[in-house]
This record gives structure tokens, C-alpha cells and sequence, in this order.
């Protein structure tokens, strides 16, 4: 898979934060040709949690993707990797 997930830069707003603490949730631009199973594979290994959900959004000239992580994988530790938090 020569495709890798592209991180926007480091973007704390207060709904991604709500997003991170209250729903398991992070957010990543990606680029627009890559797919859910690609996304999730990639995070897994990556950031080694499993993931429960992905969901896109597209954009005119970017692709977000908000990715749900299991309960015992919180998003606060990877957002805190990221230095996100």
C-alpha cells in the first residue's frame, strides 16, 4: 500500500477535542484516493489500537477521516503522541 495517512497540522479545536475525549473519535486529513479499509489497516498499525468505525467526509480538496477507536484503546493516548493534547 504505497499510500499513507497525511496528518493536517497539528489542529486543536475545541470539536475535535470533545471528539477525542467524549466519543473515541480522531480526526486525519487523508489523501482522497485511499479507502475505510485502508484507513483503518493504516491506524492499526500505526498508532497499534484496533479501530471500531471509520468515517469519511470529502471535501473539495481534502478528505477528513474521523476514526473510532475501541473502549480499551483511549484516543487521549494517541492524541497525546501527537501532541495533540
Amino acid at each position: 500500500m504505497g499510500k499513507t495517512i497525511i496528518l493536517e497540522k497539528v489542529k486543536s479545536t475545541e470539536k475535535i477535542v470533545r471528539q477525542i475525549e467524549a466519543d473515541n473519535i480522531l480526526v486525519f486529513v487523508v489523501d482522497r484516493a485511499i479507502n475505510k479499509p485502508e484507513i483503518k489497516t493504516e491506524v492499526e498499525d500505526l498508532f497499534d489500537v484496533k479501530v471500531a468505525k471509520v468515517r469519511t467526509h470529502t471535501m473539495k480538496n481534502k478528505k477528513l477521516a474521523y476514526v473510532k477507536l475501541n473502549a480499551e484503546y483511549p484516543a487521549v493516548d494517541v492524541a497525546t503522541k501527537l501532541g495533540l493534547m
